[in-house]
């Protein structure tokens, strides 16, 4: 089998086990900065910031198909949190607010998760991926939730 053959033959397999392409905002999460804080200060909640490379970071494909895509995560993190995913993607450009806030909370590595106040100072950071199920996620939320008064 030529190399082409074996090409065309694995990459439906490839696109089944990582996702598409190019990734959709999630449903239950905002895209924009701005609205996402505006919320969080009308529900008194915290924001949950997910800094990402849906497109072409593994383990950011793995945490959006395993975790953050999840009906049950969603609803759940919901409750305490305002969701906000920035994408920074291969195959678009990134807002340059959205490049400008990354940069401002010096966001290198993805997938990042950066926790605020609704009035926009960070109160925790970790990797999303050492949490790769949506238990562990939602547990590992709970006790950073009690960070936010320190």
């Amino acid at each position: 089998m030529n190399f082409f053959s074996l090409l065309a033959c694995s990459l439906p397999i490839w696109i089944v086990a990582v996702g598409p392409l190019t990734a959709e905002p999630l449903e239950g999460w905002g895209i924009d900065i701005k609205a996402a804080f505006k919320q969080a200060k009308k529900e008194d909640k915290p924001v949950l910031v997910e800094f990402t490379g849906s497109e072409w970071c593994p383990p950011c494909i793995a945490m959006r198909n395993n975790v953050f895509s999840k009906k049950e995560f969603v609803e759940a993190a919901s409750k305490q949190f305002v969701l906000l995913e920035l994408d920074f993607g291969k195959g678009h450009k990134a807002p340059k607010k959205n490049d400008k806030f990354r940069r401002k909370h010096t966001v290198n590595g993805y997938p990042t998760i950066v926790l605020f106040t609704a009035e926009g100072e960070e109160f925790s950071r970790f990797i999303a991926s050492r949490y790769p199920t949506i238990d562990k996620f939602l547990a590992h939320l709970d006790g950073e939730l009690g960070k936010m008064g320190d």
